[in-house]
């Protein structure tokens, strides 16, 4: 598929069966994410892996931020909480957790280091959907949470920006639907003409 299709009928694929993914597929996935656009090249983004076992790093997680937030619950209400938030991480065979770690560099903007690595993101579910994998982009509360950073050995100041739940489609994704860009858009040159008032309309 050309590239404007690709964009146009990308979905997200909250549903994917339990077949793995080849580990060909998922290095074609991490490299197109390198390729987003970032400035001064400090590539910022940091990558995950996580299948079969290694899915229980993030469940682990997740059942940590889940029961920290809990209050007083009895150990078997807590143990429920926890299971819960583990069962999450199951529901792909490949999660792929995608993180921002912003230079140091004084004359590097951090908002730049997110934004490449949100860019990044779409570079990964154009070729996952490219390569006929399902895919979501899932955040939330949690990815932000210092137990997080924690769990994946970052920094305070570094970011999970979200994970990738990655596999074979098991459901046929609703049709898209979108304000077209005209809606959202100003052509500049033709609105100064008609503040100036050598134009009606734009």
């Amino acid at each position: 598929m050309n590239t404007y299709e690709a964009i146009r009928t990308r979905r997200s694929v909250g549903k994917v069966k339990a077949d793995p993914v080849s580990r060909e597929s998922i290095e074609q996935i991490l490299e197109a994410g390198t390729w987003a656009p970032n400035h001064k090249h400090t590539e910022p983004w940091r990558f995950f892996v996580m299948n079969d076992s290694g899915r229980e790093l993030l469940g682990n997680a997740l059942g940590d931020i889940n029961v920290s937030k809990s209050g007083e619950k009895t150990e078997e209400e807590l143990a429920a909480v926890r299971e819960s938030a583990m069962n999450k991480a199951m529901r792909a065979p490949v999660i792929i957790g995608v993180a921002v770690v912003p230079s140091d560099d004084p004359k590097v903007i951090e908002l730049e280091e997110y934004g490449a690595v949100f860019a990044a993101i779409q570079n990964m579910l154009l070729q996952a959907h490219e390569l006929g994998l399902g895919a979501v982009w899932r955040t939330g509360e949690p990815c932000f949470h210092a137990l997080m950073n924690e769990a994946f050995g970052l920094r305070e100041k570094d970011k999970m920006l979200g994970f990738i739940y990655l596999g074979v489609p098991d459901m046929e994704p609703k049709p898209g639907k979108r304000q077209d860009a005209a809606s959202k858009t100003v052509w500049v040159k033709e609105a100064v003409k008609r503040l100036n008032g050598t134009e009606t309309s734009l």
